[in-house]
């Protein structure tokens, strides 16, 4: 980018993340807070306190509470006399605070009778003390009876001479009536947020509760003795947890309470972190101060959601403009088309990762939360990688004015080396093998060997025919069988390379069920008249895309690769050799060190080598040969692990080479390409282990849901978004780069997905241990019964049974309308897909091939021309 496309670009991501902030954070007027209210809820527990554990307040820490609060409120609530507790009659006394004074009841009954005793003789004692309430949502919670709870306040209500009275939901009142003869007034609690009011109508809500309590109760006072807004939690239906909602409300119900003369105590002073172990996240933030003592939101002038939201604006404007900067490095053939597309992903991406950050900083800290914060911004960053690498690939494929790099005119005079062809074969299909022969043998090139080379095939009924093949074919080809031969097709290939002829100059590749275009050689071997071209890589292609839907799904999967990949990594010389269609210098590989045998992928290994020689590739996207693709999809699984694993192999040897540069002669833009590749995969492999995160939270929730919490918004947007920008890439360069129909590209979509959980294990695997065995990919074999291909994916099947039985769980026990346990759902459905796509996948490889199916199959459109 050059300085007025940089200045341009910062312009308007200020101006974009200023107007959009802004909009989303318009003041709102309400009513003042009054100078003086009635009464709050007191609990004055400290962020490292917890009565459930004896761990109680200081006498001093309650008196600095209680002072924050006198001159601003006439009483405070309390819920227990145990502990320090017992003293809050006196230190509020002292300050001129009135008490309502509560008694702890559950069904612990040894504990009930040191409450109440010791609550008598505190009301005896403390004339401050207005009232009695004694048990708190006992009922609720189904700790004692109706009787057992009537007969603990007809014994307090003897024993003292203030009103008496227990407090529980509004509801309950209404179903338990008879409870009225035992107290002196109705104490209430009316907390839309529990019963997913939206905030705008929640203090009409509260009026009309009150209304309805007076109706059934005309003879008894009425005392709100919770009322409130949480500041955060899962959203119930339309009440949305907020500092800005809690704000509306209270200074809302404030006024509302002022006018109609009510009895109230705000549910609470202060928030309880400690509530959390039972109440779930919300239950910490119902405080008008936080844990800290600050207030959370102002009491006069007009609500804001987020105050500080002009320093998010900033800094989304600022992460958007250095995102789009790295991905502008070396773009110097970016149309503005492509400038725009970046621009507009990168600041997209900084502003909701400033929004992630911001939403998960406004909490109360716990080694839990900190551990998770610190998974998630692995996982945020994992994201923002995969986001990028596949927005830089499409911005590349779509919008560059040319491509850098093609096949280079040779001097007119430049002889034609000589080439030796190498076809590698284990327990291959004769037949298949003598067709690529006969293909190889109608090269219109005149100077070439081929040296077949058959490792370890046991049955002599398959290997001779091909040697009596060769014979027949004349001197040029020879054929070689080796039994116990090390190194899988590696060693296979070095074999043949110490027999080559001494002055072959390049050694060809082809996999043994190829059929070569007569042109292959003469078009492309002339790329060698340049001295640092090594390697000269023509597309893997494939002939049987029209015998059944399942091979017609996976021919259009790897054209994703060969069509689009592999054309924008030929731009920096940084493609992946093939281990067929390839052609490589043989001074370059003697020089390297031959096939490397001990990796599983000798192909993609071998071409990293030569780059870190600092030699070049160079790749045509013209078909020059087609194969055949797996039969089945166990097959297509297993050929994809092993590319999957040998690329980890790779990863691990090369570590230092490929991140750092500091050991190997890659370039910036051959590292970035080598790494950008692979981390789609490495995402798959990371995603394994959210998968199992997911079905473990969901079982927690079932299991416990008033204590556990579903995953926060922010934790299931980012994952949601990235597949479905990776989708909505699939389908527009499908459409447009390669020019597949909608059925194909659907079908390729389908197919790339039903390999995640291969894909994944392969990772893994790859990372922790060193060797796995070659897997040969069978070729022209018949496709697998139903009830076998079935069984070909038992892993995808118990986890996508897992999955959509423990979201369809989730949303049946779901009583709240939670949003939050419906994005949840939805993620666990979405993380299925990969699972259901694999089932899928194994049936329709197991269908018979007949005309009808044939339909399925794409037509073959012609590769891009060199250089477009």
């Amino acid at each position: 980018m050059n300085k007025t496309q940089v200045f341009t670009a910062a312009a308007l991501m200020v101006l974009l993340s200023y107007v959009l902030w802004a909009g989303l954070n318009r003041p709102r007027e309400v009513a003042a807070w009054p100078a003086h209210i009635q009464g709050f809820a007191f609990s004055p527990v400290r962020a490292d306190q917890n009565p459930n554990e004896k761990r109680y307040p200081s006498a001093e820490e309650i008196d600095r509470d209680l002072v924050l609060l006198a001159g601003r409120v006439g009483a405070v609530r309390t819920y227990s006399v145990e502990g320090s507790f017992a003293e809050i009659p006196a230190l509020a006394q002292r300050r001129g605070l009135a008490v309502t004074l509560g008694v702890w009841l559950s069904d612990d009954l040894v504990r009930n009778e040191a409450e109440l005793a010791r609550a008598i003789d505190l009301v005896r004692t403390h004339k401050n003390i207005a009232r009695l309430i004694v048990g708190n949502e006992v009922l609720l919670r189904g700790e004692l009876t109706e009787a057992e709870l009537a007969a603990y306040l007809d014994r307090a209500r003897r024993a003292v001479k203030i009103p008496v009275s227990t407090a529980d939901i509004w509801s309950t009142w209404l179903r338990h009536p008879e409870l009225a003869r035992h107290v002196d007034f109705i104490a209430a609690h009316v907390l839309p947020y529990w019963e997913g009011v939206a905030v705008d109508d929640a203090v009409d809500y509260v009026v009309q509760r009150h209304r309805q309590l007076a109706a059934e109760f005309p003879r008894l006072p009425i005392v709100l003795g919770e009322v409130g807004w949480p500041s955060k939690g899962r959203t119930r239906h339309g009440a949305v947890a907020s500092v800005a909602n809690e704000a509306v409300f209270l200074r809302g119900f404030l006024a509302r309470a002022q006018k109609e003369g009510y009895t109230y105590y705000l549910m609470e002073a202060f928030d309880q972190p400690w509530k959390r172990s039972f109440e779930g996240d919300v239950g910490a933030y119902w405080g008008v101060y936080d844990v800290e003592r600050r207030a959370k939101f102002p009491f006069q002038g007009p609500i804001v959601a987020l105050p500080h939201w002009p320093l998010l604006a900033g800094l989304g404007a600022a992460l958007g403009l250095a995102a789009l900067l790295l991905l502008s490095i070396d773009g110097r053939a970016l149309r503005r088309g492509g400038l725009a597309f970046l621009g507009a992903v990168a600041f997209t991406a900084a502003t909701a990762l400033v929004w992630i950050a911001d939403a998960y900083a406004d909490q109360y800290w716990t080694p839990l939360s900190i551990g998770v914060g610190a998974l998630f911004a692995l996982a945020l960053c994992a994201i923002l990688a995969v986001l990028f690498a596949e927005a830089h690939e499409w911005a590349e494929t779509l919008w560059v004015s040319e491509r850098r790099r093609g096949l280079r005119p040779a001097p007119a005079d430049a002889p034609l080396p000589r080439v030796s062809i190498h076809v590698a074969t284990y327990n291959e299909p004769p037949a298949m093998v003598i067709e690529t022969l006969n293909a190889l043998a109608r090269l219109d090139y005149p100077d070439y060997e081929v040296l077949v080379i058959d490792n370890n095939t046991r049955d002599p009924a398959v290997w001779r025919p091909v040697e009596a093949h060769c014979a027949q074919l004349g001197a040029r080809f020879r054929f070689f069988h080796v039994d116990r031969l090390a190194g899988y097709k590696a060693g296979a290939l070095n074999f043949a390379l110490r027999h080559t002829a001494e002055d072959a100059e390049i050694i060809a590749v082809v996999d043994s069920d190829y059929t070569v275009d007569p042109a292959w050689l003469r078009d492309l071997a002339p790329q060698f008249a340049h001295a640092r071209t090594a390697i000269v890589q023509a597309p893997q292609d494939y002939r049987d895309a029209a015998q059944n839907p399942f091979k017609a799904m996976c021919y259009r999967e790897y054209q994703g690769f060969f069509r689009i990949g592999m054309i924008t990594r030929n731009d920096r010389n940084a493609i992946i050799q093939h281990g067929t269609m390839t052609l490589i210098r043989r001074s370059a590989l003697e020089q390297a060190g031959a096939w490397g045998e001990w990796c599983i992928t000798e192909d993609a290994e071998l071409g990293l080598r030569l780059f870190e020689h600092g030699l070049e590739a160079v790749y045509t996207p013209r078909s020059y040969g087609r194969g055949f693709t797996p039969d089945t999809f166990i097959d297509y699984k297993k050929q994809r692990y092993r590319w999957v694993y040998g690329a980890m192999q790779i990863l691990r040897r090369n570590a230092r080479a490929l991140f750092s540069g500091a050991a190997g002669g890659l370039d910036a833009g051959q590292r970035y390409h080598f790494l950008a590749g692979w981390l789609p995969w490495i995402a798959d492999g990371v995603n394994f282990f959210f998968t199992l995160g997911a079905l473990a939270w969901a079982g927690a929730l079932l299991i416990a849901p008033t204590r556990i919490d579903p995953p926060m918004v922010i934790f299931a947007l980012p994952p949601l978004a990235l597949f479905a920008f990776k989708l909505a890439k699939l389908l527009h360069l499908y459409r447009r780069a390669i020019g597949a129909g909608w059925r194909d590209t659907l079908g390729a979509a389908l197919a790339g997905l039903a390999l995640s959980h291969a894909i994944a294990k392969a990772v893994i695997l790859g990372a922790v241990t060193r060797n796995q065995p070659f897997i040969c990919t069978p070729k022209m074999k018949n496709a697998s019964p139903l009830s076998r291909a079935l069984l070909s994916v038992p892993e995808e099947l118990t986890l996508m049974c897992l999955l959509w039985g423990l979201a369809a769980a989730v949303l049946y026990a779901d009583a709240s309308g939670s949003p939050e346990l419906r994005l949840f759902a939805a993620v666990m459905l979405v993380q299925s897909l990969p699972y259901a796509a694999a089932v899928a996948m194994t049936f329709i490889s197991a269908l018979p091939q007949t005309r009808a199916l044939r339909a399925a199959a794409p037509s073959i459109v012609p590769a891009p021309a060199e250089g477009r």
